[in-house]
C-alpha cells in the first residue's frame, strides 16, 4: 500500500460466531460449576469476573505498541468525518441492515467516555474515515482496519474494511457484523488486542457489545499524551 504520509498501522481480526450474549455465562476460569456452597459461590465467581472485566489493559496495548500512543487528538467540536460504503452491487452476504450496525458500533465507541465524535458523510473524498466492504478476505480474518498517523503520532486517517462473511465462510448477521465494526472502531481509535476474550478487543470477537475494560482502555488511553510514553 501507497504510504502518503506519516506512519502507517495496520490492524486485523478474526471472528468466530458471535454469542447473544455480551457476557458469556462462565466464571473466571472459563468453566461453568456449582460447589456444595452453592449461589453464594456462583455470586462471589461473578464478582470476580465483573471487576476482571472492568480493569484496563492498556499495558498489553503498550507492549504491542512498543510504548507508543497513537491516537486521534481531541475531536467532540470537530467530529471525525465518517464515510460508509453504499449497498454493494451483488456481493455475497450482504444485509440492508449492515451500515446501521456499523454505524452503532461507531455510536457505541463515542459513548464509552474518549474524547471523540463521529458524523456520518456522504462524500468519500471528505471523510477522514472510510468503511468499505468485502465478501471475505483471502485471510483468516472478517475486518481490517488500516490508519495512517503523523510525526506527532496523532491518527489522522484511515481505511476500515468489513467482510459480510466470517473467517469460516459463515454468513454474517447484523449482529455478528456490529460486533466485528466495533472491534474495528477499537483499533481505529488506537487500541490492540487484549488476551480476555471477555473484551471486544480479543484477536478472536467472542463478545457482542463493549466491555468495561473495552471502556475503561479506551479512556486511559486517551487520558495520556500522543506519542512515546516514558
Amino acid at each position: 500500500m501507497h504510504l502518503l504520509a506519516g506512519l502507517l498501522s495496520v490492524a486485523v481480526v478474526g471472528t468466530q460466531l458471535v454469542s447473544s450474549d455480551p457476557l458469556p455465562s462462565r466464571t473466571a476460569d472459563g468453566r461453568v460449576h456449582v460447589d456444595a456452597a452453592g449461589s453464594g459461590a456462583r455470586d462471589s465467581a461473578a464478582a470476580r469476573r465483573r471487576a476482571r472485566l472492568a480493569r484496563p489493559y492498556l499495558g498489553e496495548v503498550l507492549r504491542q505498541r512498543d510504548s507508543v500512543i497513537e491516537r486521534w487528538p481531541e475531536r467532540v467540536a470537530n467530529p471525525i468525518r465518517v464515510w460508509i460504503a453504499p449497498s454493494p452491487k451483488q456481493l455475497s452476504g450482504w444485509d440492508p441492515a449492515f451500515p446501521a450496525s456499523v454505524r452503532s458500533a461507531f455510536q457505541g465507541w463515542q459513548g464509552s467516555g474518549v474524547p471523540v465524535r463521529f458524523a456520518f458523510i456522504d462524500d468519500s473524498a471528505r471523510a477522514e474515515v472510510r468503511v468499505r466492504w468485502v465478501s471475505r478476505f483471502k485471510t483468516d480474518e472478517s475486518g481490517r482496519t488500516v490508519w495512517w498517523s503523523n510525526t506527532r503520532s496523532w491518527i489522522t486517517k484511515a481505511d476500515i474494511t468489513l467482510a459480510t462473511h466470517a473467517s469460516d465462510g459463515a454468513t454474517q448477521d447484523a449482529e455478528s457484523l456490529r460486533a466485528v465494526a466495533l472491534h474495528e472502531v477499537g483499533h481505529l481509535l488506537g487500541l490492540d488486542h487484549c488476551a480476555d476474550s471477555g473484551n471486544v478487543m480479543a484477536a478472536w470477537v467472542e463478545v457482542a457489545d463493549l466491555s468495561d475494560a473495552d471502556r475503561a482502555t479506551a479512556r486511559a488511553l486517551y487520558a495520556l499524551p500522543a506519542g512515546r510514553v516514558r
